[in-house]
């Protein structure tokens, strides 16, 4: 048998633009007189910051156990370990409250935004609520895109003021002319890697709004098409807009390995042949 543990606090697997962080477990067998047959076997690693400084309990009355099975020490602590990770995600990305945000330009109001958290752990869906029934400025159409924002450290730069790279996960898109409610629904994907920080990049993830909005009222963005008796309304040839964009900083941890393995490249076996 073969063990090894691994760092608490280590960089998760991860492929940037500039930076990768990749675990694999190379496996090196000979017979006499043969060559030396090599195999790599890669993994992916899920890391969850705050387990470093946990003290294990002393008292082993306190933590649950099955009396009827013979467990190893480095196993029970593991399983705490894990039970730890579990718990500490499901505290952090269950509480709820609500965030409202105005959105406005230089000639107005308009509309709010509704959330009702800010820290997700990959695999789950991001929401949000518009409601532009209060708005003095008709909104014609708004985007949210899910974003990670990769920034390399000052001295690891490839050349001095190496701009931030931007990578979309997820996207929505509607025109909302005279709507007065409209929402999203934005999923993590399971394959993405959590924010974290090292010193050499830091990732970390936002909500990008993109709004589309008219200097004229809402009544004038529609035109009487018809004088007969059903008279038909349509947009008008030309309007004037403006465009303003908003990033809001949202919080992604990891999730359940057993997850996040479903959507895994990785081959479940791996043989080499001497």
């Amino acid at each position: 048998s073969y063990c090894e543990t691994l760092p608490i606090d280590g960089p998760p697997s991860f492929r940037g633009q500039s930076v990768k962080y990749v675990y694999k477990l190379t496996i090196g067998c000979q017979r006499v007189n043969s060559p030396i047959k090599l195999l790599r076997v890669p993994f992916r690693v899920l890391v969850l910051h705050g387990l470093k400084d946990y003290q294990c309990p002393q008292d082993e009355a306190v933590a649950p156990s099955n009396p009827f099975l013979e467990e190893e020490e480095g196993l029970k602590k593991d399983s705490r370990l894990a039970d730890l990770a579990t718990e500490l995600l499901m505290a952090a990305t269950s509480r709820r409250s609500l965030h409202l945000y105005n959105i406005s330009n230089t000639r107005g109001k308009v509309g709010t935004f509704c959330i009702f958290k800010t820290v997700y752990k990959i695999g789950e869906d991001v929401i949000g609520t518009f409601n532009f029934s209060e708005g003095d400025i008709p909104c014609l159409q708004f985007s949210v895109s899910l974003q990670t924002e990769e920034s390399i450290q000052e001295e690891f730069q490839r050349r001095r003021g190496q701009p931030v790279s931007f990578s979309t996960h997820a996207r929505h898109q509607e025109a909302c002319l005279h709507t007065a409610q409209s929402s999203f629904n934005l999923p993590i994907p399971l394959s993405s890697t959590p924010g974290f920080t090292t010193n050499i990049v830091s990732l970390k993830w936002r909500l990008h709004f993109e709004f589309v909005t008219s200097g004229e009222s809402a009544r004038t963005c529609m035109v009487r098409g018809s004088q007969s008796e059903a008279i038909t309304w349509t947009g008008v040839e030309q309007i004037e807009v403006d465009t303003f964009s908003w990033d809001l900083p949202i919080k992604v941890l990891p999730t359940n390995p057993i997850l996040a393995s479903y959507v895994s490249q990785f081959s479940s076996a791996n043989s080499i042949t001497i």
